[in-house]
């Protein structure tokens, strides 16, 4: 689906491969700041701007930033499942970071020793596959057991162990972050403040109230307001529109 805002321009499909969550891309209108919200999946961004491409894995990010939003660029995302990961860049090590790429040339960029050509919007699928059969893309099932409540054979020290390995974060975290989300999507539909507190399990307002200023970056009378509302992140977009 397409959204349309003052700084960007925004178009997301659902993916066909069982590891990705999103596929994103997007386009600057102009210049200005807006809010990186709080995210819980890694993903790997293709920019394009000033003729030139770059590849950025994005970690999780565990709390609201003013980021700034150049004019006439392009941006390209994978967006994948909770448990993928690049065996080589600890998602730990890239929690509220992200790491660049380096080029091999104008059409490639070199990951963990090896060219590889920039993805697009249309073959990004075809992308992580070959990444999955090279292993340098892999997702480990515990992290989806332990999100979906099943239990495995592992010890619980085990258990926490490949969850933080995979996700860079706890389970405890990911789930306040998606249960903000959820809420961030019900007052953008228009649900009332008391009907979000209730539909997306918060104890009472001011439960939901420091929640969304802690991981958005503003209350829900601001998320709900067309005045007061801040341009947000791509996520918060993609969750919207998806």
């Amino acid at each position: 689906m397409m959204c349309a805002n003052a700084l960007l321009s925004l178009e997301s499909r659902l993916a066909e491969s069982p590891l990705v969550e999103t596929i994103w891309r997007s386009q600057s209108n102009q210049a200005g700041p807006f809010l990186s919200i709080a995210v819980s999946r890694l993903e790997l961004v293709v920019a394009r701007h000033e003729g030139q491409l770059y590849c950025t894995v994005r970690g999780p990010e565990t709390h609201p930033t003013i980021a700034h939003c150049p004019p006439d660029g392009e941006w390209l995302g994978i967006q994948f499942h909770h448990g993928v990961f690049f065996p080589h860049l600890p998602t730990g090590d890239l929690v509220d970071g992200e790491v660049t790429l380096p080029p091999a040339s104008g059409r490639s960029f070199w990951l963990h020793g090896t060219s590889w050509e920039y993805p697009a919007f249309d073959n990004a699928e075809a992308f992580v596959a070959r990444l999955v059969k090279e292993e340098l893309l892999v997702c480990d099932p515990v992290v989806t057991a332990v999100l979906q409540a099943r239990p495995t054979d592992l010890s619980p020290r085990s258990v926490q162990s490949r969850f933080l390995r995979a996700t860079g974060l706890t389970h405890g975290a990911i789930s306040q972050i998606e249960r903000a989300h959820l809420a961030l999507s019900l007052l953008r539909q228009g649900v009332s403040i008391l009907d979000t507190v209730e539909r997306a399990g918060f104890a009472d307002q001011p439960h939901l109230t420091r929640s969304l200023k802690r991981l958005i970056g503003q209350t829900p009378a601001q998320l709900a307001s067309e005045t007061h509302f801040m341009q947000l992140s791509f996520y918060a977009d993609v969750a919207r529109d998806s």
